[in-house]
């Protein structure tokens, strides 16, 4: 399947690990700054923020920009929990035709499509007969903003 340039590369969630950082009781605000409220507060456990269910969540790096358009670029890490029932509007990484994508599910009365956040690419309609299975809901998207 020519997939738009998309490559995942997978990693297992070490379940004994604690990934815990400084969260400040203040929020950040995103439009006009407010007075400085804080200083550090409690921590937060990164793993249980971002994981519901270890056993059944993988990490994955995104190569490609088919999903630019949804906030998802080429580096990415992707959360995946393969315990949550896909539904139509959800982003997953999906198996076809022996490979994997990262597209939104589009269900339409002539089946499902997997469609792509960038208009430079066609959406992708999963014939009955192809090899297809959602193998998991993208829960979090985790970006290096620094240039």
């Amino acid at each position: 399947m020519d997939d738009q340039n998309i490559r995942l590369d997978f990693y297992a969630i070490e379940e004994e690990s604690a990934a815990s950082v400084t969260m400040f009781e203040a929020k950040v605000q995103a439009g006009f700054p407010s007075p400085a409220q804080g200083m550090p507060g409690d921590t937060i456990d990164l793993n249980r923020a971002l994981i519901s269910n270890p056993a059944a969540t993988f990490c994955a790096r995104v190569t490609g920009n088919s999903m630019v358009d949804a906030g998802i670029n080429d580096g990415d890490l992707l959360i995946i929990d393969r315990s949550l029932d896909p539904g139509d509007g959800d982003i997953a990484v999906c198996f076809i035709d022996g490979d994997f994508t990262v597209k939104r599910i589009t269900v339409k009365p002539d089946g499902i499509y997997l469609v792509p956040a960038n208009k430079q690419f066609p959406a992708i309609h999963v014939p009955p007969e192809s090899h297809f299975q959602i193998w998991g809901v993208v829960s979090h998207v985790i970006k290096h903003t620094r240039r």
